[in-house]
């Protein structure tokens, strides 16, 4: 795994690598032995957590020694207030100081409340808006098929050009695949977009466009090495106790 990441990183634009508490339900242990591995390969280490005022997910990230920090569902200039909050809180402030943060922009609420949004006084604490195009979609009626649209094109290039204006890098992410590039293209054409996204790799839009079938192919290609050793590990794990257990069900026979 660490050679396909090191790959990523030198041939193909990848820039860091993704891991979630929230919709992936990744556990403390897997966050660590992600953390080892991307450590290795020379790449960053991005956890999105449950949401805007995580306080455990954001302590259990500083634990691992993450790179950087992704906030869904932040609908609001409310939202974010609260993710700002919780940030300083409990993020000592030079660790935060090096600290990506993120917020994603994916329902059709946070889209009408983003331009509100960049106008928080602590917008400076946000590096990055990550639009999430799957659940930005579906927030609006508009079914998978319809993600690579128009009409999704332009919700997305206006995401962009408000965060632009604020200073803010922009990613994307959602139903990134061979089908997507185009889209990213154009969004890398017109100077919005910094980053686009797999499940679990991030790459530099600009580095990896021009080869990003290729890219697509290898980002998927490591998470299936990951999700087999994943696999692995808990099989070990499920077979450490069965000689036991066999055991104890025979000496408790009646």
């Amino acid at each position: 795994m660490v050679d396909s990441l090191a790959d990523l990183r030198e041939n193909f634009g990848a820039v860091g690598v993704k891991a979630e508490f929230e919709a992936e339900g990744t556990r403390l242990n897997e966050l660590i032995r992600l953390k080892d591995i991307v450590s290795r390969a020379g790449l960053t280490l991005m956890v999105k957590i449950g949401g805007p005022e995580a306080v455990r997910d954001i302590l259990d990230a500083l634990i691992v020694g993450v790179s950087g920090i992704v906030a869904p569902m932040v609908e609001s200039a409310y939202a974010l207030k609260k993710y700002f909050l919780a940030l300083e809180k409990y993020i000592p402030a030079d660790v935060l100081g090096e600290m990506v943060c993120a917020a994603n922009v994916e329902t059709r609420q946070a889209y009408q409340n983003f331009g509100e949004m960049l106008g928080h006084p602590k917008i400076d604490l946000l590096d990055f808006a990550t639009i999430g195009r799957v659940d930005l979609s579906g927030s609006m009626g508009l079914n998978r098929e319809e993600i690579n649209s128009e009409q999704m094109f332009h919700i997305t290039k206006d995401i962009c050009e408000m965060a632009r204006k604020a200073n803010i890098k922009t990613a994307m992410g959602g139903g990134i695949s061979k089908q997507a590039i185009p889209f990213i293209g154009r969004l890398v054409n017109d100077r919005l977009l910094d980053r686009f996204e797999t499940r679990k790799i991030i790459f530099s839009a600009p580095q990896a466009i021009n080869n990003a079938d290729v890219s697509l192919i290898k980002a998927n290609q490591f998470e299936l090495l990951w999700l087999q050793n994943k696999a692995d590990y808990y099989t070990v794990i499920s077979r450490e106790d069965k000689e036991r257990i066999g055991m104890l069900q025979t000496r408790s026979t009646l």
